[in-house]
Parts: structure tokens; C-alpha cells; sequence
């Protein structure tokens, strides 16, 4: 889910993933990485880079739902 939301959050403000890098401040690699799930619990420093980056929720980020269970 990770990995989907940051890919589709990544195209639909039409960034690549070097772009998003820079724009997030962490490694390329890391969002290599993260779109490709060979990170699959990042730190929370890392997802708050990218949801900063994005300008969306924490919970938007990694699609959690409120009262959802």
C-alpha cells in the first residue's frame, strides 16, 4: 500500500523519483526503494519527508483510513 501510494502520489504531481528525492530531502536509493518495497517499515522521519513533500496526512500517505480496523 506504501509503495503504491508513493508512486501514485509521486506521478500525479508529476515528480520522478530523483525529484522527489531532492524535494523530500532523503536518498534517491530510498525512494527506489520504498516504490519497490525492499523498505517495508521506513522510519518515521523518512515518511514524514515525503508526506511534507507531497503536502498531504501521515494517514493519506500510508491509505489509513480513520475508524477503519
Amino acid at each position: 500500500m506504501l509503495s503504491d501510494n508513493i508512486r501514485k502520489y509521486r506521478k500525479k504531481f508529476n515528480l520522478t523519483q530523483e525529484a522527489l528525492a531532492r524535494k523530500a530531502n532523503i536518498s534517491y536509493n530510498t525512494v527506489i526503494k520504498l516504490e519497490t518495497d525492499a523498505i517495508t517499515d521506513p522510519r518515521m522521519k523518512t515518511l514524514i519527508k515525503l508526506a511534507d513533500a507531497f503536502r498531504i496526512t501521515l494517514d493519506e500517505l500510508v491509505g489509513r483510513e480513520i475508524g477503519k480496523h
